[in-house]
């Protein structure tokens, strides 16, 4: 039978892509935001509003030399799980992700959705007439239309067995012409796989947009599903599985963020799966593709490679990284 034998977690943020010093041109963008989520009851606030509550020592938090130390510790961060990945060599890497308007819109929103296409493409971002910093991070994503083999045999199993377990899972066979694959796997073909492929299987949560979002519990539910239906193919084949994404952003929540890390070094379901969904939203909703992996992984140990709280304004606003690996 097939066997999980890697996990692997790393933010994506364009932040990370981007130079210490052109963090302030991260914040000025987020000046402009009317729906900052702020802990710990997660009501959506204008930046102003963020501001007049915010921890006035924050403004330590943002001298350039911490902003810079934090930038290398981001790079040290990828190259560790890029590493591991190497090291690792698995046969098939399943990436978990989430989508942002860029596969599916809101006229077709699933809330789980695998692709099992035999090849997905990589399209670069256009980014002509974006603020700086996105043109700065843009890289980041992809700078070249690619293929990418998928492992498209254990996509279609690991859709039956899905539905065997009762999830509604949506698929998705190809992509409209022209059309790239988000951003949440972008990134780990560019700066996790750094050339070294193997065939990968994009699984898509929608954990942005409400209504349909899923619940923590569904999510390291779905986790547990998927070592059932890797470990029920007839093949002996090494899978890893990677969560992109997170995580607290685009209000730093270092509360959150420890909390749900401690839970899953520790293989706490209970708490992974009864984290408060107001605290979930905007770039935070994405520890849901961390707790999909955390119920994947439950047999094995989990390294904490680096967690690095990037503050940008004196607001809070920025974005909490981290970097782990399952073996």
């Amino acid at each position: 039978m097939a066997q999980i034998v890697l996990g692997l977690g790393t933010s994506h943020s364009p932040q990370l892509s981007t130079p210490a010093e052109k963090w302030p041109l991260r914040a000025e963008l987020d000046t402009r935001r009317t729906n900052l989520y702020a802990p710990p009851d997660g009501k959506a606030l204008s930046y102003e509003d963020l501001l007049a509550q915010a921890d006035p020592a924050i403004v330590k938090e943002i001298t350039p030399e911490k902003m810079e130390a934090r930038a290398a510790a981001n790079q040290r961060g990828i190259a560790k799980v890029a590493e591991a990945f190497a090291s690792a060599s698995p046969d098939v890497l399943l990436m978990i992700g989430d989508d942002q308007d860029e596969v599916f819109h809101h006229n077709n929103m699933p809330a789980m959705c695998i692709y099992w296409g035999d090849s997905v493409a990589t399209v670069p971002r256009d980014v002509t007439n974006q603020p700086e910093a996105a043109r700065v991070a843009a890289w980041a994503h992809g700078d070249a239309a690619m293929s990418h083999p998928v492992e498209s045999g254990l996509a279609r199993h690991i859709i039956e067995s899905l539905v065997d377990q009762e999830f509604d899972v949506a698929h998705s066979h190809y992509l409209t012409e022209g059309q790239g694959i988000g951003h949440a796997f972008s990134f780990v073909y560019s700066r996790i796989m750094n050339g070294k492929e193997v065939p990968t299987i994009p699984i898509m949560l929608n954990t942005y947009f409400p209504p349909n979002q899923p619940t923590p519990k569904r999510c390291y539910d779905l986790g547990r599903a998927l070592r059932v239906a890797v470990e029920s193919w007839n093949s002996p084949a090494r899978v890893g599985i990677i969560a992109s994404g997170g995580l607290s952003h685009f209000v730093v929540d270092e509360e959150l963020d420890r909390k749900v890390l401690k839970a899953l070094q520790e293989k706490d379901a209970q708490v992974l799966s009864s984290l408060p969904r107001e605290r979930l939203n905007a770039g935070t909703s994405e520890i849901r593709n961390w707790i999909a992996v955390g119920g994947a992984v439950e047999e094995l140990e989990m390294e904490l490679f680096d967690y690095v709280p990037c503050y940008r304004s004196p607001a809070g606003t920025g974005c909490a990284m981290a970097f782990a690996r399952w073996a």
